[in-house]
């Protein structure tokens, strides 16, 4: 947490501001990220996901440092139009596209497109004809802590003819994508993947289809309670990769940070409604706070992302707790399977701060479940 987000949460509090969580994002440390995958990864196209934060202040500052970027939708699209950035610089990067979607898209501008399977190069054809695409392919995404599922992606043998009819539909083939999973903290899960997209290169280019672009999509981790590699041991291990599967022909790279660009920009101001206990024989009790799954902190689901939360009474004695939001819903409970250490003079009222939440919590804010407002935030 920084300097200058502590200072607005003081500054909220002693203004009697503080009336609900709030997430406060600091753009000083994502102009940082920035610069540090474009440094580290000199010759790799950023292409910015946009659903991690699709905030306005985050956008503008993006495209003013030249940054790409990767949407899912047709809101995002506009999104990042009305930051000034060009229609070149956006990738559709979603599958599973509507073909009206496909086509307000094209007339937007936009001319690079994701597919895997023949039936999604059918619709862009038809609604954005000459466009590129890059066929995704699915990765086992062993390593990371918030696995992707088999929704995305096609088996690496179905890739070229994906690509072909691509090209036979009058579509420029452009290349192959691949997600290694998000919160990755193996630097060398790119390694698998690369190897594949190097035979999907080969097969095409024995079809006399020349492929020049790989997507190595996003993964990159922010640090949650377990250390992360840094951006450059990420960039060693992807730059010798693709020596190993490409030899001296290695193909343009984009890469699509969004929890690695803005997680750790963010913290959350979070209140103590309730500390409890189900029996007087429990030693576990439960402190419900005023956020939740609900609130924003979706992707405690399954409790696969641990956030660290600091309190006002760190240094005192810890004991195990459940951690669940304030909605009336059994499902909005954040750590249970394993309970989180917390200190044993926690009280009603107290604040907390869960760190790393610059990405993927305003937008799972519900917009008004339980009657609760969607989550407050600040960029600073």
């Amino acid at each position: 947490m920084t300097q200058r987000i502590r200072d607005f949460l003081r500054n909220r509090r002693d203004q009697g501001r503080d009336e609900g969580p709030c997430l406060v994002v600091d753009l000083e440390v994502v102009r940082d990220n920035y610069l540090t995958f474009a440094k580290t990864l000199p010759d790799t196209r950023v292409f910015y996901a946009v659903k991690a934060n699709p905030a306005p202040e985050v956008l503008s500052l993006l495209a003013s440092l030249g940054s790409c970027f990767d949407t899912a939708s047709i809101p995002e699209i506009e999104m990042v139009l009305a930051t000034g950035a060009a229609a070149d610089r956006i990738s559709f990067g979603n599958t599973i596209k509507k073909e009206r979607d496909i086509a307000r898209a094209y007339a937007l501008g936009v001319r690079l497109y994701a597919v895997d399977c023949k039936a999604e190069v059918e619709k862009v054809a038809r609604s954005a004809p000459g466009s590129k695409v890059f066929c995704r392919i699915l990765s086992d995404c062993v390593g990371a802590e918030w696995p992707l599922s088999r929704k995305f992606g096609c088996e690496p043998s179905m890739a070229a003819d994906v690509l072909e009819h691509a090209h036979r539909l009058g579509l420029e083939a452009h290349g192959v994508s691949f997600h290694v999973g998000s919160q990755q903290r193996n630097t060398n899960a790119w390694d698998r993947a690369l190897a594949q997209a190097a035979a999907v290169f080969r097969e095409c280019g024995e079809r006399g289809i020349n492929l020049a672009m790989v997507n190595l999509g996003g993964g990159f981790p922010t640090k949650y309670l377990k250390n992360v590699p840094t951006v450059k041991s990420y960039g060693s291990a992807i730059f010798r990769a693709l020596r190993r599967h490409f030899g001296n022909r290695i193909p343009e790279t984009i890469i699509e940070p969004g929890r690695g660009m803005v997680g750790n920009a963010g913290v959350i101001e979070s209140e103590v409604v309730l500390v409890s206990k189900k029996s007087e024989e429990d030693d576990v009790r439960w402190v419900y706070l005023d956020i939740g799954k609900f609130g924003g902190l979706a992707e405690t689901m399954d409790e696969s992302i641990r956030y660290p939360i600091r309190t006002p009474r760190d240094g005192d004695a810890l004991a195990p707790c459940v951690l669940a939001g304030p909605t009336c819903d059994s499902a909005d409970v954040l750590y249970e399977k394993q309970p989180y250490l917390l200190p044993v003079s926690l009280e009603i009222g107290d604040k907390l701060l869960i760190e790393g939440t610059g990405a993927y919590t305003a937008t799972y804010s519900a917009v008004a479940f339980n009657g609760f407002a969607p989550l407050q935030t600040f960029h600073i």
